[in-house]
């Protein structure tokens, strides 16, 4: 067990140096490629509470983004500080996570996937079509005050918090309880686990983590509109993120982030292949359902056990 304590808290250590220590040495491009990191193992990772621990695999997360985008905005135009709008936004989150949690976490499998596609396309075409959105215009955050250090290191130590509570869920009873209903509901039902009250939980978790990230993004972007929030693309790019680099694990979702920003970064930089990072992105899934279901986490424990096999033949020769 204190081994991999021991691990788990050292690479923590590494991806927290690098975060927090990175405004010292490197230049403004970087940072910017690092908050888009920071942002993308926030989604990856909260997203993993349900999806992956869980096994409930939903299509809707961007919502709970455009939900903490869209009301820092607002509470910002108001007159509020932007900062104090995060915890806001993460209970408007948390409070729509369990509004759509009750009735869809009674569907299983693909039609639970199905619905919550439906849920989040449903909260894009409302937010277009209201006036106090901005409708498919947006809105932008009032001028002055911005300062990109601050929501830099902002952005960096939510997606600390949002490693060490999956870590700290992970090492629960509660974890225990997410992966007997991903292992069978049915089963850990007849054991008195209440599958519903966990899911719902574990919703409205990873919902408030990623509405308080939604409303960072707003705050570092400065403007935001229906199709940068509630994009269909950020909801598959969350999903696919966790699991190219290792469903219901603690490091796959990190690394899966990593990846896919690095792909993004790249990609943006070349106009011919602007919009075909979600194909390349695509065709790593694949890969991974084809050569390795456990992504990234599950390539790196086969090729340690083949050079653990290796290391006896080697000493028997």
């Amino acid at each position: 067990m204190k081994a991999p304590l021991t691990r788990s808290l050292v690479w923590f250590g590494v991806l927290a140096a690098g975060l927090l220590g990175a405004p010292a040495a490197a230049e403004r491009g970087t940072l910017n490629d690092l908050w888009n990191v920071a942002f993308a193992i926030v989604l990856a990772s909260a997203w993993n509470l349900l999806g992956g621990f869980a096994g409930q695999i939903s299509l809707g997360y961007s919502a709970f983004v455009g939900i903490g985008a869209y009301t820092t905005v607002l509470l910002a135009m108001a007159g509020w500080n932007p900062w104090l709008t995060l915890p806001v936004a993460a209970a408007l989150a948390v409070a729509f996570s369990v509004i759509i949690g009750l009735p869809t976490f009674r569907l299983r499998g693909p039609y639970f996937s199905i619905a919550t596609i439906g849920v989040g396309e449903a909260v894009r075409v409302i937010a277009s079509g209201v006036e106090f959105t901005g409708g498919s215009s947006g809105l932008r955050m009032p001028s002055g005050g911005f300062n990109f250090i601050s929501n830099y290191y902002g952005m960096a130590v939510l997606a600390l918090f949002t490693v060490a509570v999956v870590f700290f869920i992970h090492h629960d009873a509660f974890g225990l309880a997410l992966d007997a209903i991903r292992q069978d509901i049915d089963a850990a039902e007849a054991l008195g686990v209440q599958s519903t009250r966990y899911k719902l939980l574990a919703h409205a978790v990873s919902a408030a983590l990623v509405g308080a990230a939604g409303g960072l993004f707003a705050m570092n972007f400065q403007y935001i509109s229906p199709g940068s929030v509630f994009d269909f693309r950020l909801s598959l790019s969350i999903v696919l993120m966790p699991i190219v680099g290792g469903i219901a694990t603690l490091v796959g979702p990190v690394l899966g982030a990593v990846l896919f920003s690095y792909l993004q970064i790249k990609l943006l930089a070349s106009p011919a292949l602007r919009d075909s990072y979600l194909f390349i992105y695509g065709g790593l899934l694949m890969a991974v359902m084809l050569f390795e279901p456990r992504g990234m986490v599950g390539l790196w424990e086969r090729l340690v056990r083949l050079r653990s096999r290796q290391r006896p033949q080697a000493a028997e020769a």
